[in-house]
C-alpha cells in the first residue's frame, strides 16, 4: 500500500515582534537593536577595567619611575622620576577608593599631568633637555644659515646630527621663535612638537582602524601617554615618537587602501630616520595583498620617489658628511662613539673588541633577513599584522645593533599595542577588509 505524499508545508517565518504604535501619532517606535557578539566589549576591556589590574599598572609605572632617582645618572631623567612617581601613586590612589565609573579618567588625568605635562613644561621653561633635542634645534639653525643640516668636521658626539633631513621641521619652531622668555623657551622646543605630531598620528591611525561607531581613543591615548614607556620619552627627549606615530598612521592608511596618502606618510617616515626604512616593504606589500598590485605599486613609488627627492640633494651636497653621521655614527663605526650605551646584546658583543663588532653587524643582517623572508612567506593581511612584523624587525635591529638604548624598544612596543586596542582585535590573521565594517549608518546585509 503506498501513503499518498502529502505536500511540503512552508516553514512559518517568525515575525518580528512590533510595539504598538504611539497613539496620536500612527508611528512606530523603532526596535532597538542589540549590538552583535563582535562588537560587544572584549574580554581585555573588561580585565582593564578590573580594579585590581588599574592598581597593579599603577604600581609597576610607580616602582618604575622611582628607580630612576636611585639608579640614573641623568639629571633629567631624575627629575621627571621624582615628580612621576608619586603621580603614578596617586593614580593608583584613585583607581581604588574613586567610583568605578570614573576611577580611570581621573587617575589617567592624574598621571597625565604628574609624568608628562609637568615634567615637560618645568624642563622646557628651564633649557633642560637631552642632547638629541639639541641637536634637532641646532640642525634647523644650521640649514636655515647654509642650507645643510649636518654640522662639519664634528669633534664630540653632540655634534653628530644622526637623522635624515625631514627631522629639521620640528627644530625650525626654535631656530624662528629663539630663547627670550618662557613662552618661546616653551613652544620653541622641539619636544612640544614632537609630542603634538605623535598625538596626531595615533588619533588619526585610531579613527582608521576602529570598528564603526567605537568609543573615542582619549582614555587608552592618555594612558599610553602617561605611561613610563612614553612619558619619560616625551618629558626628557621624545625624539623618536613621531616615527612611532607616523609608522602607526601608515600602516593603518594601507590597510584601509589609501595608497597614496600612505605613500605620503611612509615618504615622512622614510626622512626622519632611516630606521623607518623597512615600513615600506611591510605597507607594501599590506596593499598588495588585500587591494591588488596597482594601489601597492602606487604607494611604493611615491614613498620612493618623494624620499629620493627629499635625501638626494643633501647627499649631493655632502654626502661624505652625511654617511658619517647617519650611517657610521649610529652603528658605532665613527671615530666618536654614540652615547647610546645600553647593555644591549649587540652593544655587550661590539664592546668585545673588533671580532664582536663583526659579529654584532653580523647577527644584525641575519635577523633582518630572517624577518624579510618571513614578510615574503607569509606576507600582511592587517594592520595588526603588519605592525607585528615590522615591531619584530625593528626589535632585533636594536637589540643586536653594537649601539642602542633601552628606549629604542618603545617604537616596536607601541606599533604591537596600539593597532590592537585602536581595531580591538587581538589575532592578526583576520584581513582587515573584513574585519571593518564601512564607515556609514547602514547596516551590511
Amino acid at each position: 500500500m503506498v501513503t499518498p505524499r502529502m505536500p511540503d508545508r512552508p516553514v512559518p517565518r517568525r515575525r518580528a515582534r512590533r510595539r504598538p504604535a504611539v497613539p496620536g501619532t500612527g508611528a512606530t517606535p523603532a526596535v532597538r537593536v542589540p549590538r552583535p557578539r563582535s562588537v560587544r566589549r572584549p574580554a581585555a576591556r573588561r580585565l582593564a577595567g578590573h580594579r585590581g589590574v588599574q592598581l597593579l599598572g599603577c604600581a609597576i609605572a610607580a616602582g618604575w619611575a622611582a628607580a630612576f632617582p636611585l639608579v640614573s645618572d641623568l639629571p633629567n631623567q631624575v627629575f621627571w622620576g621624582t615628580l612621576a612617581g608619586p603621580a603614578y601613586g596617586i593614580a593608583g590612589l584613585l583607581c581604588l577608593v574613586l567610583p568605578r565609573r570614573i576611577a580611570p579618567r581621573a587617575a589617567a588625568a592624574v598621571a597625565l599631568v604628574g609624568a608628562v605635562l609637568l615634567p615637560l613644561v618645568l624642563l622646557a621653561v628651564h633649557g633642560r633637555h637631552q642632547s638629541e633635542v639639541m641637536v634637532v634645534e641646532r640642525s634647523a639653525h644650521l640649514m636655515l644659515l647654509s642650507g645643510d643640516p649636518y654640522l662639519a668636521a664634528p669633534v664630540r658626539a653632540a655634534d653628530y646630527n644622526p637623522y635624515l633631513p625631514t627631522m629639521v621641521l620640528f627644530g625650525l619652531p626654535r631656530a624662528v621663535l629663539g630663547s627670550a622668555g618662557p613662552a618661546a623657551m616653551l613652544l620653541g622646543d622641539a619636544r612640544i612638537w614632537f609630542a603634538l605630531t605623535f598625538l596626531g598620528c595615533m588619533l588619526g591611525s585610531w579613527w582608521l582602524l576602529r570598528p564603526a561607531h567605537d568609543r573615542a581613543p582619549l582614555l587608552p591615548l592618555a594612558v599610553l601617554t602617561a605611561s613610563p614607556l612614553i612619558g619619560l620619552a616625551l618629558a626628557v627627549g621624545g625624539v623618536d615618537l613621531p616615527l612611532i606615530g607616523v609608522c602607526c598612521l601608515a600602516m593603518a592608511l594601507a590597510a584601509r587602501g589609501r595608497a597614496t596618502a600612505a605613500g605620503v606618510v611612509l615618504a615622512l617616515a622614510c626622512t626622519l630616520k632611516w630606521t623607518a626604512w623597512p615600513a615600506l616593504p611591510v605597507a607594501a606589500l599590506l596593499i598588495w595583498r588585500l587591494y591588488g598590485r596597482l594601489p601597492a605599486a602606487r604607494a611604493a613609488l611615491i614613498a620612493v620617489g618623494a624620499s629620493v627627492a627629499v635625501v638626494l640633494p643633501f647627499a649631493l651636497l655632502d654626502g661624505q658628511e652625511m654617511r658619517e653621521q647617519v650611517v657610521r655614527f649610529p652603528l658605532g663605526l665613527a671615530a666618536v662613539q654614540t652615547p647610546a650605551g645600553s647593555p644591549l646584546p649587540g652593544k655587550v658583543l661590539a664592546g668585545l673588541g673588533p671580532t664582536g663588532h663583526t659579529i654584532s653587524l653580523t647577527l644584525l643582517c641575519l635577523g633582518g633577513l630572517a624577518v624579510a623572508l618571513w614578510l615574503l612567506a607569509y606576507p600582511p593581511t592587517s594592520a595588526v599584522a603588519a605592525c607585528d612584523l615590522l615591531a619584530a624587525g625593528l626589535a632585533i635591529a636594536f637589540v643586536l645593533a653594537p649601539a642602542g638604548r633601552f628606549g629604542y624598544l618603545a617604537l616596536p612596543a607601541v606599533l604591537v599595542i596600539w593597532p590592537r586596542l585602536a581595531s580591538r582585535t587581538l589575532s592578526w590573521r583576520t584581513s582587515e577588509r573584513a574585519a571593518l565594517p564601512p564607515r556609514t549608518g547602514l547596516v551590511q546585509v
